[in-house]
């Protein structure tokens, strides 16, 4: 399958959705919510080699929804002369977060990701749009396609974090079944 916009907001629609049937009831232990200090990459995870947890990853989506996919489109879109984009801040959601419960993030999540998702589906993009290119400040020249597409796999790549950050708690107590389970490789 190659980029399509009804595509790429089939998915972006059901993110939100996705993490809160998975998260919504789940205790602190399981999400991290209230993770103790632990990595250096990761002020708040316990797992090793800094990798986030549930909770950490919720505000690393917030982050993305406020400061990212959209403000990026925008500046492809205006086609201005400085078409750089901000330098994001992917550790910014261990500030922001702070205080702030489960239930909150994924409300906010979702609130967010339906508001970027009206502004998408407002502009009405054409196939010549989608060529239109920006500047990623360590990447170089994008296209507002790649940036869409980035965006979608962006959300896959987070659950699949979410999840193995989930089954990984469980390593050692599977025992020989182990061998069966790729997540835990």
């Amino acid at each position: 399958m190659n980029f399509d916009i009804l595509h790429t907001i089939e998915v972006l629609m059901v993110t939100p959705a996705t993490l809160q049937a998975l998260l919504a009831n789940l205790s602190d232990d399981w999400t991290g919510a209230s993770a103790e200090v632990g990595s250096i990459h990761n002020p708040r995870s316990k797992i090793q080699n800094g990798a986030w947890l549930p909770y950490d990853v919720l505000g690393h989506l917030i982050h993305g929804e406020e400061t990212d996919w959209i403000p990026r489109a925008r500046i492809i879109l205006a086609q201005g002369a400085d078409r750089t984009f901000v330098p994001f801040d992917r550790f910014a959601q261990f500030e922001n977060s702070k205080g702030k419960s489960v239930k909150q993030l994924l409300d906010e999540f979702a609130k967010l990701r339906s508001e970027n998702i009206d502004i998408l589906r407002g502009w009405n993009l054409t196939g010549e749009q989608f060529d239109l290119e920006g500047m990623h400040p360590e990447l170089g020249v994008v296209t507002l396609r790649q940036l869409l597409a980035t965006w979608v796999v962006h959300d896959l790549n987070h659950v699949r974090q979410i999840v193995t950050a989930m089954a990984v708690r469980y390593t050692n107590d599977v025992g020989v079944w182990k061998e069966y389970l790729s997540i835990l490789k």
